[in-house]
């Protein structure tokens, strides 16, 4: 893989199981770039909807998966967390010899179920950060992924780094795959740990949706008046209200402990903001907004300097390491890449 360019590699088969809202986003993203991709999905309508597109989408996952082994494909776990263990069986049973991805909004428990069936060598989690209240095929479109971040997984390689074992070459072509699919699919992929993922995103992600769901109960309770003067800060901070709840329940429940400890953190906040206002001698919310808005402008400031930064590559104005797979020092790149929240380019 020395001197091999990322850009001019190409995905082998790829066949996404699942085709919702993302799964069928990156099905319309490949086949666009003329990528052979096809699929599974586990609701008939939606399969016979993806087909009618001109779509190879089929509802027999068995079938699927034997032809994925016999195309030694590529795999994309894009079902819910609750069906990612069936589908993880039926991997190990139909396409033993292919490599794995998925694009699940929790990273911990995707790997426990990797690990408890040994199928860490061929696994490479990902999950792209982007997406709309709307589910299903339906709402599935290409571009969805444009410039978006999408978490690619090492913990793998980390394990092997630790134990003073190279890492396989099986993996690192499985790991350019996974960051090739983010770059097809118009995004840019940031090297994670598990652990890491999980907290990051219950903080920007899933705490998000804690918040929109009550939000949203707030308001209704104020009746039509309410609803009526209604403006865009409420519809924005509510938007996400409009998932699916199941979907919501998947993605806050499996990463519980991450979600409840930022719940704990925004109560302290929002009790002591509740505090400060109901003092009857001088109402105030000086300190929560302040403290708010030098948050907002320091996480504007991080993403501006991103953008000016140095940096030997960079795409869409921010900035990526390039990092040569498999070379000495090249998964404590990784590690310092993650650390800065950085993009890279892999070779």
């Amino acid at each position: 893989m020395n001197g091999h360019n990322l850009s001019k590699r190409e995905l082998p088969p790829t066949c996404v199981i699942g085709l919702g809202l993302i799964g069928g986003s990156i099905m319309r993203d490949l086949a666009a770039a003329g990528v052979d991709v096809y699929g599974y999905n586990h609701s008939r309508s939606g399969a016979r909807a993806a087909s009618r597109e001109g779509f190879d989408v089929h509802d027999d996952l068995s079938s699927v998966l034997s032809r994925a082994a016999s195309d030694n494909a590529l795999i994309i776990v894009a079902v819910p967390m609750h069906a990612v263990e069936d589908v993880l069986d039926g991997i190990a049973l139909y396409a033993p010899n292919c490599g794995v991805t998925d694009v699940v909004s929790v990273k911990k428990s995707v790997y426990d179920l990797i690990r408890e069936r040994g199928m860490q060598l061929r696994y490479v989690g990902g999950h792209p950060m982007s997406g709309t209240e709307d589910s299903g095929w339906g709402a599935s479109r290409e571009g969805l992924f444009t410039r978006a971040a999408w978490a690619v997984t090492y913990d793998y390689a980390v394990e092997c780094d630790n134990a003073g074992r190279r890492v396989p070459a099986d993996w690192i072509e499985l790991f350019a795959d996974v960051c090739e699919l983010a770059r097809i699919c118009g995004a840019e992929a940031v090297p994670v740990s598990v652990a890491a993922h999980d907290e990051a995103v219950a903080r920007v992600s899933h705490l998000p949706h804690v918040l929109a769901e009550a939000l949203a109960i707030v308001g209704d309770r104020g009746g039509t008046l309410a609803q009526s003067l209604a403006a865009g800060s409420f519809r924005g901070a509510t938007r996400v209200a409009g998932t699916e709840p199941g979907l919501v329940r998947a993605m806050c429940e499996t990463n519980a402990d991450a979600v409840v400890k930022t719940i704990d953190e925004i109560l302290v906040l929002l009790q002591d903001a509740r505090d400060s206002l109901a003092d009857p001698d001088r109402p105030s919310i000086e300190q929560l907004a302040g403290a708010g808005y030098r948050a907002a402008t320091r996480m504007g400031a991080r993403k501006g300097a991103r953008a000016e930064s140095v940096s030997p590559v960079k795409i869409s104005s921010r900035p990526v390491m390039r990092i040569q797979l498999g070379a000495p020092g090249w998964v404590k790149a990784l590690r310092q890449t993650e650390s800065l929240g950085g993009r890279i380019d892999v070779f």
